[in-house]
């Protein structure tokens, strides 16, 4: 797992991957991601689970349905300054890996690493445990419309989505015709505003925004970065911004506050009360939709392994191309395992909180990072530069959230907060002690020598 070993060059067994599989020319991360597809992941990643799950949330943690409207547009334009920031950072340093590749160039390996383990561990499989219970939530709807869907179902169907990824994005978009207005009688109503429950809000809504960051995670496959990154961040939050504010407008004109909080899915509730006999299709586009973000995370969390692989924090076949699709399929699996544990021990919300609290606390130290370097790197190109409070105002109000949300659910932001430390005495174990017995080292040679013949993979070609 050192750098110097993945970097020795190819091995006899990579040569007879290589000779074996006759890949046509390099065998490289290619740059295939225009700025149209650019446009497409971010949209396609964010709009997932989010808009279905968020709302009940929101709506129960701020107290009001004026005050869930305002965490709303609040959180997409927090979600833009982070962008914004993100684009800076993606057009400064040209690399894949996104928070990682941040944490590592601002602060060192070991904070890298600490990101990392949270990630592999936590962050990334409890994503995507939340996105696929979504999915099979809704999936599952029709079948057991009226009753209940029993929670057992739930998960197994989940478990069949992970396994089965699909790209197909879709996503429910209404127009206010009905003119009703009694559910925004009273919105603002402030005396059931509990300030200690808003991180929590913003913890749902900032999930619901969750995905503008995914397209720095494959940056060294979009073309044309500098042009490309920023104007693909900016067109898809000011679309998805719009789009889950008349969303959420739409929510409420058909269905009231207590009937939103009493549903298990909100667009089936929504559905079923504006749409009627029509209203059984509904479930099964937004499972599309969650399955469709579901791909779209793997593809970019993928490349963080690939990237931590490359600079010898990971084993070193999670950093190999497949010989002919050219991806990177070993980082692409490491999560299932994981994924597949947390899926069955716990439920959506708490999943939820507990992923939020590692994924803004970390996101806030890569932006940090980018306040950081401007002073001690300013010769550094910034071929795309945002104004100093932009992240200023991104990584206070992160850091607000997410130590507030401490006292609003200790528990678990309280494991979540546990496991990241536990990557300290990781990176001394797997890092800077990596002294290995000469038999586990032939070992781990084999293993990854089958690995590579399993998955016909091979080192990038320099």
């Amino acid at each position: 797992m050192t750098r110097k070993a993945s970097q020795n060059g190819q091995t006899k067994a990579d040569r007879g991957v290589k000779a074996a599989c006759d890949p046509p020319g390099k065998v490289e991360l290619r740059k295939k991601v225009t700025l149209l597809r650019g446009i497409s992941i971010i949209i396609g990643t964010i709009i997932g689970a989010g808009i279905f799950i968020s709302p009940k949330g929101i709506l129960q943690n701020s107290g009001s349905i004026g005050m869930s409207l305002v965490v709303w547009v609040a959180c997409g334009l927090l979600s833009l300054f982070g962008a914004l920031s993100y684009a800076e950072l993606g057009t400064s340093i040209k690399k894949s890996g996104g928070h990682y590749t941040y944490i590592l160039e601002a602060f060192g390996p070991q904070v890298a690493f600490v990101q990392l383990w949270a990630d592999i561990i936590a962050i990334r499989p409890a994503g995507v445990a939340v996105i696929s219970l979504a999915f099979a939530r809704y999936i599952l709807e029709p079948i057991f419309m009226p009753c209940g869907v029993p929670q057992m179902a739930i998960k197994l169907t989940t478990a069949i989505g992970i396994s089965k990824t699909t790209l197909l994005l879709s996503h429910v978009w209404v127009l206010i015709s009905l003119g009703e207005t009694k559910n925004f009688q009273n919105a603002f109503q402030v005396d059931t505003v509990q300030l200690t429950n808003l991180p929590l809000a913003f913890y749902s809504g900032m999930y619901a925004y969750a995905g503008w960051f995914y397209l720095n995670f494959v940056i060294e496959e979009v073309e044309n970065p500098e042009r490309n990154v920023p104007l693909a961040i900016c067109i898809s939050m000011v679309i998805v911004t719009v789009g889950y504010t008349l969303a959420n407008v739409a929510y409420y004109t058909v269905i009231s506050a207590a009937e939103l909080l009493a549903s298990h899915a909100v667009a089936v509730t929504f559905a079923e009360k504006l749409m009627g006999n029509f209203s059984m299709a509904v479930p099964i586009f937004v499972a599309l939709s969650c399955f469709g973000s579901m791909n779209g995370c793997l593809f970019a969390i993928s490349r963080i392994f690939y990237v931590a692989s490359r600079e010898g924090q990971l084993p070193q076949i999670l950093s190999m191309i497949h010989v002919r699709r050219h991806t990177p399929i070993a980082a692409v699996i490491i999560l299932y395992p994981v994924t597949m544990l947390i899926l069955f021990l716990g439920d959506l919300y708490s999943l939820l909180n507990f992923m939020s609290f590692l994924r803004w606390f970390f996101i806030g130290v890569a932006v940090t990072g980018l306040i950081y370097m401007r002073y001690t790197r300013p010769e550094m190109p910034r071929p795309f530069k945002v104004p100093i409070f932009i992240p200023a105002v991104f990584t206070f109000t992160s850091f607000f959230m997410v130590f507030l949300s401490l006292y609003s659910d200790p528990v678990n932001t309280g494991i979540g907060f546990a496991i990241s430390l536990t990557g300290i005495p990781a990176y001394y174990i797997f890092i800077v002690f990596n002294k290995k017995p000469k038999w586990f080292q032939r070992f781990s040679d084999s293993v990854k020598t089958s690995l590579q013949i399993i998955l016909e993979v091979v080192p990038a070609d320099n």
